[in-house]
């Protein structure tokens, strides 16, 4: 395969993401000739892929980013909402006509009841690979059947069903995959896999929603997979185990892995608790842009690269269908000619495709509803926005996030020295930018760093009332008793007790306290240095007796040494801004 890290592999070994080459005779992507030793594949006869080591090995042959075929299925009947654009040509008709005024207002008169009956059997969808944003660009401008889309909609069960509102932050886990589910699709990809994560970003929304980061982690990047349990077609729970040190990418589809495996690869990597996930495969991108009649984007030189045929000359362009898809797909002749490249000109293009919709994709009910169908039938949710109702509600709370305040940035990594194909996490670099989104903190220039509006200050208790137990949750060993020590000795809190090991590893220290603790929780905030995403306030008041509880996490250090993370970010950390209409590919 070719290499997916900076280097170049064995050319002798071919990536299947460049297999797929556009034929001009017939205006598609085709899977081109075989390697020698295999038979070649009749062009109608789409072959199952080989299947990889779990060890993700160079050698193996990458299934697992196979780029995604052309989705040939189209919307079928008329559109929603005809009838009140033909009242519309024939108001302006009969004003052409010299009508009088009385019958000019009265056909306008009779367009607008119309539109707001519809409304009102109408509910907000976003969807599909770029959908994350889409929700945050577009959600509560535009409305589309939701009876008709709502059967487009398919969900996992991952053992986790969040609320689709939450008054906290909100992690959203876009997952595109090689899954062939798509009419016409059935012979791509694995036969009765969910596909693998090819390209994956985990979207975090303040909690105050001035703000959203989009982090895009590399398919082949060497992480572990933890243990998984998995719902199977006879309602039982079955526990996929984890893997040590294998391809990112490998999270999902192989060993029958769904989408709640990533989900929980993604906790483990970056300690930011996900809410929901959206799954959907490449066919998204060419009927999306379709459907906006084109995204606009941008070379900064000439590109032809013969894996993926995508040729543009230098300057702006505007790509839909197959070449969408092509610019998407194509790394060769940009950048290092690697996946981290072939990231960035996702990110151009996803960034394009937001303004695209938020500026004109709503001009009319026909249009919407292409954008609606093209997004949802590409679908797969959990079950907590599982329902038109609920991604309506969850759509409509994230709604309140400006474009310029949207940025993309790509998880820091550097090659593996030991696989020239793979890449390792660089630690120096984003360990401070996932405490960054771990505390709530923008990377957008100009936004709100997580603090709430306004909020009177909490009076503090006095150190011989401060009660609390403390556990030792992912701090350096004895690190509970040392902070006990140091509450007693050098803080006077002699209610402190060492509770021993906390039951779960947790990457962010974590205080909890009732709502009649909040001057104890204030005082121990303030003598621990700890941010206010580490405060965790219950329901109910807790008896005069029963003690906080503080969980030190990955990220303490020492009794006394704030817990704190960095309000810029990170210096040689990729990111861009979503309304930057100056990026283009280099």
């Amino acid at each position: 395969m070719d290499a997916q890290g900076r280097g170049q592999a064995d050319d002798n070994n071919v990536d299947p993401a460049d297999q797929w080459v556009f034929d001009p005779n017939t205006g598609n992507y085709e899977l081109r000739a075989a390697p020698s030793g295999r038979p070649p594949a009749r062009p109608d006869d789409r072959p199952a892929p080989g299947r990889r080591g779990a060890a993700g090995g160079a050698g193996d042959g990458d299934t697992d980013t196979r780029p995604l075929p052309v989705q040939r299925g189209r919307r079928k009947g008329g559109d929603e909402g005809d009838g009140a654009a033909a009242g519309g040509r024939a108001a302006r008709r009969a004003a052409a006509r010299g009508g009088s005024g009385a019958a000019a207002r009265g056909a306008a008169s009779r367009r607008k009841p119309k539109a707001r009956a519809s409304g009102k059997r109408k509910a907000l969808y976003w969807t599909a690979g770029a959908v994350g944003f889409v929700l945050v660009a577009g959600c509560g401008t535009a409305f589309v059947i939701y009876q008709q889309l709502d059967g487009n909609i398919k969900k996992v069960d991952v053992g986790e069903e969040n609320a689709a509102v939450t008054d906290g932050p909100v992690n959203l886990l876009v997952i595109g995959t090689d899954a062939r589910t798509g009419k016409g699709d059935s012979g791509y990809g694995d036969s009765g896999s969910v596909g693998h994560a090819d390209t994956t970003i985990l979207m975090h929304i303040s909690k105050d929603r001035s703000n959203a980061t989009a982090l895009s982690i590399p398919r082949d990047l060497i992480t572990d997979i933890p243990d998984c349990p998995t719902k199977q077609p006879d309602g039982s729970t079955k526990v996929i185990p984890g893997q040590h040190r294998v391809r990112f990418n490998t999270s999902l589809g192989q060993e029958g892995r769904d989408p709640g495996c990533t989900w929980r690869t993604v906790e483990k990597l970056t300690g930011l608790k996900v809410n929901h996930f959206m799954m959907a495969d490449f066919n998204a991108v060419k009927d999306l842009s379709n459907a906006v009649d084109g995204v606009e984007v941008c070379a900064g030189k000439d590109i032809n690269d013969p894996k993926s045929h995508l040729r543009l000359s230098a300057g702006r362009h505007v790509v839909k269908g197959e070449q969408a898809l092509a610019f998407v797909r194509t790394r060769h002749s940009v950048g290092t000619g690697s996946d981290l490249s072939r990231i960035q000109l996702q990110q151009q293009f996803v960034g394009s495709l937001i303004r695209k919709l938020k500026s004109s994709a709503f001009s009319s009910p026909g249009k919407l509803l292409d954008v609606a169908q093209a997004a949802t039938k590409a679908l797969t949710v959990d079950t907590g926005i599982g329902t038109a109702s609920k991604l309506l509600d969850f759509g409509t709370d994230l709604k309140r996030v400006d474009l310029n305040k949207i940025t993309f940035a790509t998880v820091p990594v550097l090659d593996n020295p030991q696989d020239k194909a793979t890449v390792v996490l660089d630690t120096a670099k984003a360990e401070p930018l996932f405490r960054m989104v771990q505390q709530d903190h923008a990377l957008a220039k100009g936004a709100a760093k997580g603090k709430g509006k306004g909020a009177a200050p909490v009076k503090k208790a006095p150190a011989g009332l401060v009660r609390v137990d403390v556990t030792n949750g992912g701090g350096p060993f004895g690190a509970a008793q040392e902070t006990v020590d140091w509450l007693q000795n050098s803080k006077g809190a002699r209610l402190s007790t060492n509770a021993g090991n906390a039951p779960e590893k947790l990457s962010a220290t974590r205080l909890e306290y009732a709502p009649n603790q909040a001057d104890q929780a204030a005082t121990l905030a303030e003598w621990m240095g700890l941010p206010k995403s580490a405060l965790k306030q219950s329901a109910q008041d807790a008896g005069p007796r029963v003690p906080m509880k503080l969980v030190l996490g990955k990220d303490f250090t020492a009794p006394g040494t704030p817990i704190e993370a960095p309000t810029e970010t990170p210096a040689g950390v990729q990111h861009v801004n979503a309304d930057d209409k100056n990026i283009c590919a280099k």
